[in-house]
């Protein structure tokens, strides 16, 4: 039976294209970059979703709360082998108030439900991602004012990634390493990044998977 890969995150996996205002094609988006490398041998889910957070109610946006979806979410597309969470980018937005730690105490909320769930084959494996740091230029974007003041607080979600993934047995990576943002909106993924990451993303599941 095939490896089935669950990518769980917001807008950057959802593929959104700031250039076109839609989404990236299958082709070019990550997760099916990642569906090309990995090969027949994988199932490669896509479950982005645009303004996902990890644990915050959206008082303007219906349905964003990760934490309420993701159970239901992996039981529905049992059994699973391996997890991808890039979220946090949205949880930056100056409305939600959330420090960087805050917003790693919410990915561990997500980590520990994904870990209890009955949607693993065998043993849960996790990997635990930071998402792209979100450019100061975007504060004057035509994005400014629905994310408000979020750069700073963003390049700090690693670090607080990082001791997340190490405190719970989570794999880790830190996206910043290989993406870089549009010139447009300076929050979602180039297309070159996306391809960037895919790969190093394949990488990393031949080894755990």
């Amino acid at each position: 039976m095939k490896k089935r890969i669950v990518c769980f995150g917001d807008s950057n996996t959802w593929g959104y294209d700031a250039l076109t205002d839609g989404r990236f094609p299958d082709d070019v988006r990550w997760t099916g970059r990642l569906r090309e490398l990995l090969g027949n041998g994988y199932t490669v889910i896509e479950e982005g979703l645009c303004g996902r957070t990890s644990v915050f109610e959206d008082p303007l946006n219906e349905g964003m709360n990760g934490l309420t979806y993701l159970n239901p979410c992996l039981m529905s597309h049992s059994p699973i082998d391996y997890l991808i969470i890039m979220l946090g980018t949205n949880d930056c937005k100056e409305r939600f108030a959330a420090t960087p730690k805050n917003i790693a105490d919410g990915m561990k909320r997500l980590v520990l439900k994904a870990k209890q769930t009955e949607a693993w084959r065998e043993c849960p494996g996790i990997l635990l991602v930071s998402p792209g740091p979100i450019e100061k230029a975007c504060e004057t974007s035509p994005v400014a004012g629905e994310m408000g003041i979020s750069s700073e607080k963003s390049t700090k979600l690693a670090a607080e990634y990082r001791i997340c993934a190490e405190q719970y047995g989570c794999d880790f990576l830190d996206a910043a390493d290989f993406v870089t943002m549009n010139q447009i909106d300076y929050m979602h993924l180039d297309a070159e990044s996306h391809n960037r990451l895919a790969e190093k993303l394949a990488e990393i599941i031949r080894e755990k998977v």
